[in-house]
């Protein structure tokens, strides 16, 4: 019961933490100082630009509406009272830009244009993007935390799409290390999603997106 009492404790106070961190950043941006603006361009600028690229298929313009929507979330600073309002800014800014996008080009490739009908027509496609553009995101940061055996072989499986023989012969390694070392890696990553906050559910779309990251 003491080691129950503890880890509730401890959970309590990571909660007030969070919670102390999030009424900072707010606080600093409603007041005009850049190191918010910094902040919250570091967390959400690489899942955006995903977000975005993916939508309309052009990374030169996703770079843009991104850049446009961090300037827009300056300009109405004053305007949040939660963290979770600048995020829902966000992607609320970058998906309508997206869609003003795609809906004034004049040719639209079949993707763009399966991309298209769904924005204005299924709210779902957009909440799949976003939930899949942070997955990825933080995926991403995970496996730059992995030990280095492990990330070196794990990049040149999923990155560089090398057979498992091949990185054996690269690293120096047997095929039954380079085996370890990709099973070991996926059960980290796994465990580090989780602690997250990612669900088993997402687990599907995390290894589905591992190929295309």
């Amino acid at each position: 019961m003491r080691i129950l009492h503890l880890d509730s404790t401890w959970h309590i106070r990571m909660i007030e933490n969070n919670e102390n961190e999030y009424i900072y950043w707010i606080n600093l941006l409603r007041r005009g100082d850049d190191q918010a603006l910094s902040h919250y361009f570091q967390l959400h600028n690489k899942s955006l630009l995903y977000f975005a690229t993916r939508l309309i298929e052009n990374p030169e313009e996703a770079q843009d509406i991104v850049a446009n929507c961090f300037v827009a979330l300056w300009e109405k600073r004053s305007d949040f009272e939660a963290d979770e309002n600048v995020k829902a800014f966000l992607y609320i800014s970058c998906r309508n830009a997206c869609l003003n996008f795609l809906k004034h080009i004049k040719i639209k490739t079949r993707v763009q244009e399966l991309f298209y009908k769904e924005l204005v027509q299924n709210e779902d496609t957009v909440l799949y993007h976003i939930m899949r553009s942070e997955v990825l995101q933080a995926l991403r940061m995970e496996i730059e935390l992995l030990p280095e055996n492990y990330r070196e072989v794990f990049k040149l499986i999923y990155f560089e799409h090398k057979r498992t023989d091949e990185i054996a012969g690269q690293l120096n390694l047997s095929v039954q290390t380079v085996r370890n070392y990709k099973t070991r890696s996926v059960e980290l990553l796994k465990t580090a999603m989780l602690k997250k906050g990612f669900s088993n559910a997402l687990m599907l779309t995390i290894l589905l997106a591992l190929d295309g990251i």
